[in-house]
């Protein structure tokens, strides 16, 4: 018999209900994702940027299977903020933005069995197929047998972010926390918030920076600690977990050691990352 799959519930996220026959329309002219492509059983990875194109908050948009409405699975203590952004947005538009206070579980490993899918509102992690699924809703009884700590190690060694641990409020770009390579950038859709800065950032090849993931043979320190590379500054440590954690760095100083706090780091980019890794050359530098 396989193992079980790792469950946990993730009480620092909640659920926002976007309801009313333009929530399609409202929310596909805001964020970077699109909305038109989000079916029952499908989730999108998005963000609210600013018209600058740096980050404010990212969510999963679900399409609600039981009634006509939107559910975005974002983090708790941005609810409210992230409610009242949509909200100025919408003018005359027929939507209705509810925090529902919904749990969400996440599961992982193994495929779940069919009765904890069909009990939930559950959809794959869009992001990638490791990443395993999101539960919505799940029921009060459902058997746990994994923690918020271990999922947090798990996203880490795939090199996935977590927004609010991850970006930096109006300063990190879409790109950089790596939405262009894990699906919460459409290229295809028509304009929304900050699309210009973003669509800039990639036919230029002006972007210098991205989270990657790093380890240590120690437990790594606080985020925010500088990260150097032969005594120059080349980033900062981010989200962490005992001794693997994501570090916002230079494209060009990913190469050997690096030095964070007296540790030395190594970058380990996953696979889905390589590519994008290697710095253009001929690109004009950028302001950080």
């Amino acid at each position: 018999m396989s193992a079980p799959p790792h469950l946990a519930h993730l009480p620092d996220r909640t659920v926002i209900r976007l309801s009313g026959a333009d929530r399609v329309r409202f929310l596909q002219g805001l964020v970077t994702a699109d909305i038109n492509a989000v079916v029952p059983g499908l989730a999108t990875w998005a963000a609210c940027l600013t018209p600058q194109g740096r980050w404010q908050s990212d969510f999963f948009v679900i399409a609600n299977p039981d009634e006509p409405s939107l559910l975005l699975d974002c983090a708790a203590e941005q609810a409210e903020t992230l409610r009242t952004t949509l909200s100025r947005f919408r003018l005359r538009a027929d939507v209705q933005l509810d925090i529902t206070g919904l749990p969400v579980h996440v599961a992982w490993g193994n495929t779940p069995d069919a009765a904890l899918l069909e009990n939930a509102i559950s959809v794959t992690d869009p992001r990638l197929q490791a990443a395993g699924w999101r539960l919505i809703d799940a029921p009060a009884d459902t058997p746990l047998n994994a923690t918020p700590a271990d999922y947090d190690l798990h996203r880490l060694a795939l090199g996935l972010p977590d927004g609010v641990q991850d970006c930096e409020p109006a300063r990190t770009l879409a790109a950089e926390a790596n939405m262009d390579l894990l699906g919460g950038i459409s290229w295809e859709k028509g304009c929304y918030m900050g699309q210009e800065v973003t669509a800039r950032m990639r036919y230029r090849g002006l972007l210098k920076r991205r989270l990657v993931p790093v380890a240590s043979p120690h437990p790594l320190p606080p985020p925010g600690s500088p990260i150097l590379r032969n005594g120059v500054e080349v980033g900062t440590l981010r989200s962490s977990r005992d001794h693997i954690g994501l570090a916002m760095l230079k494209l060009d100083a990913l190469a050997g050691p690096l030095d964070c706090a007296g540790l030395t780091l190594v970058a380990r980019p996953p696979g889905w990352m390589a590519d994008a890794l290697t710095p253009d050359p001929s690109s004009t530098p950028t302001a950080d």
